[in-house]
């Protein structure tokens, strides 16, 4: 029996389903743009190997271990690297075996999804993952991995990635980038512009990088005039190198529009060391302001992923470090945190602001109505834990009514699971033309229209937003 069902995801009455399904063979062979992400530019500049499939699959996705985790099996059994570098479980095998033993753990979620298609489409796995097909699953999957068309340059080919954006810190030197640049594959691999770590005093080494900005730049950053020069200089280095746009995970959407003098009095009070926790705040969210401010200058579009309470769990960040799966939602304000940042530049035809959320009830209530206003701002597709069949159809049904769909822009897969991105595409195409069929059978779509908006779902909008 095939591992993917050929419908899968698809409506359930057979009127609706036929509408769905040629909408979906119309755009399935589309291109992939992946805007957002978390993949490694090593891998594409170095081009080695994978080295097993548990150091393909599972090390690299906190979708996956985080649940592994939250039944009791720990980090190090998985082969997550501690904080300070030193290794837990080595042998891939043994790793995978415990992830297929504990594989029914995925029934019905998206990382399922994501790991069937993989398995099936990539690799060509025709059985089921389980405790007793672990071992012959394994071995077919480290084969395939051996071979020259496994690796990264080869499977990026294949899986007719366009463009794919990495997320790099400010301060990255991105050599990487210039190997993937100078080489003689076409594939175009670009970076994204991560100021986190030199914006947010709550940073432990937010000092030391500050100091690092200055070096590199040759500005004076304990300035304010300097310190924003300085931004400005890292961006232009991060655009010369093919990025398009820039990326903020602030814990809120807090922004603020002080006056010259004010802000410089609360950039020297922060880095002076004497700011409060409100201080940090007001300079988070002052910051927003003035990147958006440069991204009306030199064209980058101005991504912002707020919303989660990031490093939940004090012991798993201390042991393990970021992005370790408690990285959990909260609750968010979007209409009265961004109107500063409107105000000042959301009338502005210039700025892209791409807003995400893990706060779903913002969409309906705050971030369509925003969007369907304002010409700077658009909504970000489902992102991370509604990065799901249903997550996605809510979201379309929450914002469709008020920005349509022309105030957002298409997918991006956010991933750090490489083999996961045309799983992940696949996913939406699927869950959009479902939805765009059920607005056919219900009389609020054309059929035409419907076949151009699932094209421009699949792939306009998302090249036409991040300038790609």
């Amino acid at each position: 029996m095939p591992i993917l069902d050929h419908d899968r995801l698809l409506p359930i009455d057979n009127t609706t389903r036929n509408i769905a399904r040629d909408l979906y063979e119309s755009v399935t062979e589309l291109p992939i743009i992946s805007p957002h992400g978390h993949t490694d530019p090593a891998w594409f500049a170095n081009n080695e190997a994978f080295h097993d499939p548990a150091q393909l699959f599972i090390t690299p996705d906190h979708y996956i271990f985080r649940m592994l985790f939250s039944q009791g099996i720990s980090l190090e059994e998985l082969g997550i690297p501690h904080k300070d570098g030193s290794l837990g479980k080595r042998d891939g095998r043994d790793i995978w075996r415990t992830f297929a033993k504990h594989y029914y753990l995925f029934s019905a979620t998206p990382s399922q999804l994501w790991m069937d298609h993989a398995l099936a489409n990539v690799f060509g796995v025709t059985e089921a993952l389980s405790a007793d097909t672990a071992d012959i699953i394994y071995e077919h999957v480290a084969a395939c991995l051996s071979k020259p068309a496994y690796k990264p340059r080869a499977l990026f080919d294949r899986f007719k990635i366009e463009a794919l954006a990495t997320t790099d810190a400010a301060l990255d030197p991105l050599a990487h980038h210039q190997t993937i640049a100078n080489a003689t594959w076409s594939g175009r691999v670009i970076p994204t512009y991560r100021p986190d770590s030199i914006i947010d005093p709550d940073t432990p080494t937010f000092d030391a990088n500050i100091q690092t900005l200055g070096e590199l730049t040759g500005q004076d950053t304990h300035t304010w005039e300097g310190y924003l020069e300085a931004h400005r200089i890292r961006r232009a280095f991060f655009k010369s190198r093919g990025a398009t746009s820039t990326d903020h995970g602030h814990a809120n959407p807090f922004t603020a529009n002080l006056n010259t003098s004010a802000a410089a009095t609360l950039f020297y009070k922060v880095i002076s060391g004497q700011g409060s926790e409100q201080d940090h705040t007001l300079f988070r969210a002052q910051m927003l302001t003035e990147m958006a401010g440069m991204s009306i200058e030199d064209g980058l579009v101005m991504q912002l992923h707020p919303g989660s309470h990031r490093n939940h769990c004090s012991s798993i960040y201390n042991s393990f470090g970021l992005d370790k799966g408690f990285d959990i939602p909260k609750a968010v304000d979007y209409t009265t945190a961004l109107q500063p940042l409107l105000n000042k530049h959301g009338l502005n035809p210039e700025l892209t602001l791409i807003i995400f959320t893990l706060d779903e009830t913002t969409y309906s209530r705050e971030l369509a109505p925003l969007a369907g206003a304002y010409p700077a701002l658009k909504i970000g597709p489902a992102w991370w834990f509604f990065d799901s069949p249903d997550g996605m159809r809510r979201y379309r049904e929450a914002t469709t009514e008020t920005a349509g769909f022309y105030n957002t822009v298409g997918f991006n897969d956010d991933t750090r699971a490489f083999c996961s991105i045309p799983a992940r595409h696949d996913v939406a195409r699927r869950v959009d033309c479902a939805y765009l069929a059920t607005l056919v059978v219900t009389g609020r779509l054309t059929l035409k229209d419907a076949a151009q908006i699932a094209h421009d779902l699949t792939y306009r909008l998302a090249k036409q937003a991040y300038k790609l």
